[in-house]
């Protein structure tokens, strides 16, 4: 093992963008039907390209949906999710749950927020958020989103999906509500439709958490825009590249972020789909970006800048990793 891979795993970290059924541990699917779901799909090696984010979308939905059928299959997949972020030496995580899956299976959110909750285990910070469509504020779970400030274990939402959608003109009302009513509000921008929509989610919405905003990089006055607006961008450069938002891994734009001023974390987005972990996604900056140390460390700080947990929590783990990249003598 290398200094840098004993590095990686030796810093606590954090992920900041993991979508709860696109997290689903393939190896429970395998366990459930081992002749319509067999080991190493295709679909999972990391030379895999989606053709379009609808090709993307309809094999994670085939793949995920079958599983999550009620709570306990929610708290069976996120203990074995959630193992797997201690084994890495993750201590913080956000992850989302799809709402619209709450009208699939009529299953209230705040039983399936319980049923994660319950799998966290002890040493890991979880903070649950849902998310859903730009187009479900028009549909039938506009009641279920005029109630989410209401949802006391709920710690925040995102709107995800089809980017290209147009963005509901109730969306920014409902978010400063949310916001108001203390929940951290996300927008996934910048990925499958260019930097006005990280403007729009920055300027609009009102957020400071965008899920990817890499083509932010497209427009310099947006990137200049979410570095003097303090806007955190959660990257996903594994998901980029196998949904090709960017054409290779050395040509992700993330250092060019950083280099502007703009706070990134990085996450695995969808391992389900991509096969990825947190300490992969790292080693993936050093091989194929040539991040140092000092870089990596940053990169982990950003996602304790961000976190919500207390003051002395945060600082005790900035503290952890810059002493764990300090230059020995």
């Amino acid at each position: 093992m290398s200094d840098l891979t004993s590095f990686i795993q030796a810093i606590p970290k954090t992920e900041t963008h993991l979508h709860v059924e696109g997290a689903l541990p393939y190896e429970l699917l395998t366990a459930l039907d081992p002749v319509k779901w067999p080991e190493n799909p295709p679909f999972r090696a990391r030379s895999y390209r989606y053709a379009t984010f609808p090709d993307f979308e309809r094999i994670l939905l085939e793949h995920a949906l079958p599983w999550f059928t009620d709570a306990e299959r929610y708290h069976e997949a996120a203990k074995v999710i959630f193992a797997q972020h201690v084994a890495q030496n993750v201590r913080y995580v956000e992850t989302s749950f799809h709402l619209p899956v709450t009208h699939f299976i009529n299953l209230p959110g705040p039983e399936i927020i319980a049923a994660i909750r319950a799998a966290v285990p002890a040493g890991l910070e979880v903070r649950i958020f849902t998310g859903m469509l730009r187009s479900d504020f028009g549909g039938v779970l506009r009641p279920t989103i005029d109630q989410l400030h209401t949802w006391d274990d709920l710690a925040g939402v995102d709107l995800h999906g089809y980017e290209q959608m147009p963005t509901h003109p109730d969306t920014a009302e409902v978010w400063a509500k949310l916001r108001a009513a203390g929940k951290i509000t996300k927008c996934h921008a910048g990925e499958f439709d260019g930097p006005a929509r990280v403007r729009e989610a920055i300027e609009v919405l009102g957020v400071r958490r965008i899920q990817h905003g890499v083509r932010a990089v497209e427009d310099p006055t947006v990137v200049a825009l979410a570095a003097d607006e303090g806007v955190t961008f959660d990257v996903c450069p594994i998901s980029n590249v196998g949904l090709q938002v960017v054409p290779s891994l050395p040509a992700h734009p993330i250092r060019r972020l950083m280099q502007a001023g703009v706070r990134c974390t990085v996450s695995t987005d969808d391992p389900l789909c991509f096969a990825n972990t947190i300490n992969e996604e790292y080693e993936t900056l050093t091989r194929d970006l040539g991040f140092t140390a000092g870089e990596l460390a940053r990169v982990a700080r950003h996602g304790w800048e961000v976190a919500d947990v207390s003051p002395e929590l945060r600082a005790g783990m900035c503290g952890e990793i810059e002493r764990l990249s300090r230059p020995t003598a």
